[in-house]
């Protein structure tokens, strides 16, 4: 495999097929020791966090299969701890889009003037650029359009698969009694499809289970075993 990116939490290789292999890291993102998901820096490692990250995106990226919902995903290697996907092109030097259900963590920084903590959104979407030297700053539809990082359309459609995505998740957590607070989650293009890209797992989100927040490590055995 030839290496063609090495990032915080994932290395990219670039396969004999065409397609490319994600190979997951022990790493995930926080400040001052303690894990965020929102962070833009690894923050901590966390042992077996590598494989429970590419189990939990094993399973969430099956079930969005399941329910007609189509991703760069094409499948995984458990116990290498890899996943072979489509080759996609990013919106611009790239996007993270973020999904919240409850006002907690930078979105209550932000806007603490006004919300509260755990005020529930209805799974309010935002988007921010990935650009660590400016702290992955919050961009609005039009200023997307207007630096031809997004069409309309396309931010339309990313929005829309955004809420979808999230809810599949979100009431399947529920069934074992989770509750989904905020999610990070990335989109790119293959063909001229909006596709989601990346990871899907305990590092990307915040889970809560009986009012206090679940581990990645735990929410993989929670919802795995």
């Amino acid at each position: 495999m030839n290496l063609v990116y090495k990032g915080k939490t994932k290395d990219v290789y670039e396969l004999e097929n065409g397609n490319y292999c994600l190979k997951f890291k022990d790493d995930v993102t926080g400040t001052d020791g303690v894990f965020d998901p929102g962070a833009n820096k690894v923050g901590l490692t966390i042992d077996g966090m590598g494989q429970a990250g590419i189990r939990l995106t094993k399973y969430f990226f099956n079930l969005l299969k399941e329910n007609g919902v189509e991703t760069h995903y094409v499948n995984a290697d458990i116990e290498n701890n890899t996943m072979e996907v489509l080759p996609m092109t990013p919106f611009g030097k790239g996007i993270e889009v973020i999904c919240r259900y409850k006002a907690v963590g930078s979105f209550l920084r932000r806007y603490g003037l006004y919300a509260t903590e755990g005020q529930v959104l209805d799974s309010l979407v935002e988007v921010t650029l990935k650009d660590d030297d400016r702290d992955d700053p919050l961009i609005t539809k039009d200023a997307l359009s207007m630096l031809g990082i997004l069409t309309n359309e396309e931010y339309n459609s990313l929005k829309e698969q955004t809420k979808n995505i999230c809810k599949i998740l979100k009431d399947d957590m529920a069934k074992k009694g989770l509750e989904l607070i905020d999610i990070k989650l990335e989109f790119g293009s293959n063909n001229g499809k909006v596709l989601l890209v990346d990871e899907i797992s305990g590092g990307n989100m915040r889970v809560y289970k009986d009012g206090k927040s679940v581990d990645p490590l735990d929410l993989v055995k929670i919802l795995l075993g």
